[in-house]
């Protein structure tokens, strides 16, 4: 509570400080145009211009302070896991088969886990955010200090990106974060990861679905997606040793414990596993109970998309809500 009033006091005095100058005559923003000039040339006039149309957003700090990520895990679950979802993921399965093959293919991840990406990011292309990119990543940059770093450099990587697709910086949407496309990739993953898997010679997150599977698969195979390895698998606890272990959490997201290890302090897979497969010991708050689990590497390869723990997990789960509806229908 200490951290969020001092986070509200310094936003206030952002606001005040700042109330009566124009954007790209402030100085951190003037700071922010003679960077991009000198280290990629850009026009400082053109750039001057830009941000005298940027509109700064306070919903966008409001919305950023308080992630669903945030959530329990039961909560979080509820806004994502529901038949709709995972029934329109088996129909996306269908009218997007060839692209998913080749990408599962070619990558080596999942069509499920590709699909279940984009159903957890977007519903499936329905919903890729309604505010403008140069407005969200202004906003952050310059009037949110927690993570003024980070937007900055997505700001930069913004700007090169529009530059090298031709694209207007002023026309983009996306979410409050600033992250575009069907995919939602924020502009240092687009510049990095994005792929023209339609062969059209252009790259497009927003309206071409096949760019933005092979945009999602190669995204998680160049951050160590391993070709037919689990994901993660439930687990049980017996005795009271398990509180011995670390929990997955920000801190402690990347597979270090064998399966073996864990089974000494009675966590049980259960799945039979390789015992000395690492793994990362996940409790989720389920209301009434914990609910266990094991991840692997491939579960902490989906936190690279988004740190979170629990983003990570309903990416699989419903992953496999899609998977077995879609084998269902085919049956059908």
């Amino acid at each position: 509570m200490k951290a969020f009033k001092i986070l509200f006091i310094l936003l206030i005095l952002c606001d005040i400080s700042y109330a009566d100058t124009s954007l790209s005559q402030r100085k951190d923003v003037q700071e922010f145009i003679q960077h991009m000039h000198k280290s990629h040339q850009f026009n400082q006039e053109n750039l001057n211009q830009l941000f005298n149309n940027v509109t700064i957003q306070p919903s966008i700090i409001k919305a950023i302070s308080r992630p669903a990520e945030g959530k329990p895990w039961y909560k979080y679950q509820q806004i994502f896991a529901s038949s709709k979802r995972t029934q329109q993921g088996a129909d996306f399965w269908v009218a997007h088969q060839e692209a998913l093959m080749r990408a599962q293919e070619q990558y080596g991840v999942p069509a499920q886990v590709i699909i279940a990406v984009m159903g957890v990011e977007t519903f499936y292309g329905q919903h890729q955010g309604g505010f403008k990119v140069i407005d969200a990543l202004s906003t952050l940059a310059f009037d949110y200090p927690p993570r003024s770093k980070f937007f900055r450099k997505e700001l930069e990587e913004y700007l090169l990106m529009t530059r090298e697709n031709h694209l207007d910086p002023t026309r983009l949407h996306g979410s409050y974060a600033g992250a575009m496309g069907q995919a939602q990739f924020m502009p240092s993953s687009y510049r990095h990861y994005a792929v023209d898997f339609s062969g059209k010679h252009k790259i497009d997150l927003e309206n071409n679905t096949d760019d933005a599977i092979g945009s999602i698969a190669n995204y998680l195979a160049k951050n160590g997606w391993q070709r037919n390895q689990p994901t993660a698998v439930r687990a049980s606890v017996n005795g009271d040793k398990f509180h011995k272990i670390h929990r997955a959490d920000k801190k402690h997201r990347k597979p270090s414990i064998t399966v073996a290890e864990m089974q000494q302090q009675g966590i049980l897979a259960e799945t039979i596993l390789d015992p000395q497969l690492p793994a990362l010991f996940i409790t989720l708050n389920n209301a009434d109970k914990d609910e266990y689990w094991l991840g692997f590497n491939n579960f902490y390869v989906i936190t690279r998309y988004n740190p979170s723990i629990n983003y990570a997990m309903m990416v699989y789960t419903l992953s496999e809500d899609i998977r077995q509806k879609y084998e269902v229908d085919q049956k059908a």
